[in-house]
């Protein structure tokens, strides 16, 4: 019976997921018939904030622990992450640890292994393979033991839902479609492509032993994510654009933040380390 529940329990997870996803969809078709500035610029700012909330905050915060924040910013910065409805810092962090434990195995939560429909989006309708698969939400007891990620855990979606509603009643429907549709959606199959396109498109400075790779427009779209290859290799590292030329806003962002104090313990590679990877590249390279 405890197996079943658990079935089940999975089963409209997936089904609430498929159901919030076409939904945000269909609310886009709406787009060209509500468009207005307000509107747009609405959505804009709306990106930039929920998706830094996802690199700066999910990624490099919690779950490579790349730079220490005050208690009241990380908690700001993961609400904004909340905000991309792209699961809750526990969830997301799991799944991301369980991503860099097993890149590009079957075990890898969303390799391309399986395909770029599965990389790209086809692995967030199926959490009995997320999380069944490794035993459930055991990489991210650091964030279990804090209340702040427990109650967003289970309350994450009603977030998303009180954010639809202020958008509506600032500004009518043209909002919400803009500020929830359109900026959802772009956010999604943006950030999805650093799991489908940088496991398959983009040079690979590093020998990583998988197939990340460095791709600079998905690094535009996702606010320096592209560099693939690059935090593959340094994994631990608050910087992913590790070239001068390589654009990283989130990096930006958080060297602001060390700047007045407020990032520390920022971690960064080396020249040292860097060249010792490059050594190891240049070595595994001529063996093959």
């Amino acid at each position: 019976m405890k197996n079943l529940n658990m079935e089940i329990k999975w089963n409209i997870q997936d089904i609430s997921t498929v159901v919030v996803f076409l939904a945000l969809h269909c609310l886009c078709l709406f787009a060209p018939f509500h468009f207005n500035w307000g509107a747009f610029w609405v959505a804009m700012a709306l990106y930039f904030l929920t998706v830094l909330g996802v690199t700066l905050s999910y990624h490099r915060n919690l779950a490579h622990r790349s730079f220490t924040l005050p208690k009241w910013l990380e908690y700001s910065f993961a609400y904004c992450g909340v905000l991309s409805l792209q699961g809750s810092p526990i969830e997301w962090v799991s799944t991301h640890r369980y991503h860099h434990q097993f890149t590009d195995t079957e075990k890898d939560p969303h390799s391309p292994i399986k395909g770029f429909w599965h990389s790209h989006m086809g692995w967030i309708f199926d959490s009995s393979y997320r999380f069944g698969q490794h035993g459930g939400l055991k990489n991210v007891e650091d964030l279990k033991k804090q209340l702040f990620y427990r109650f967003l855990r289970h309350t994450y979606v009603l977030h998303s839902v009180l954010l639809g509603g202020l958008l509506y009643a600032a500004g009518g429907f043209s909002f919400l479609v803009w500020g929830m549709g359109v900026r959802m959606v772009f956010a999604f199959h943006n950030t999805f492509l650093v799991n489908s396109a940088c496991h398959m498109w983009g040079k690979k400075p590093w020998n990583t032993g998988d197939a990340s790779r460095n791709n600079w427009w998905v690094a535009l779209l996702v606010l320096g994510e592209g560099w693939h290859n690059n935090h593959h290799a340094f994994e631990y590292s608050a910087r992913q654009g590790l070239e001068w030329w390589q654009f990283d806003f989130t990096w930006c962002i958080i060297k602001f933040l060390q700047a007045i104090g407020l990032a520390t313990d920022v971690k960064v590679p080396t020249q040292i380390q860097k060249q010792r990877k490059a050594s190891k590249s240049r070595i595994l390279a001529t063996q093959k």
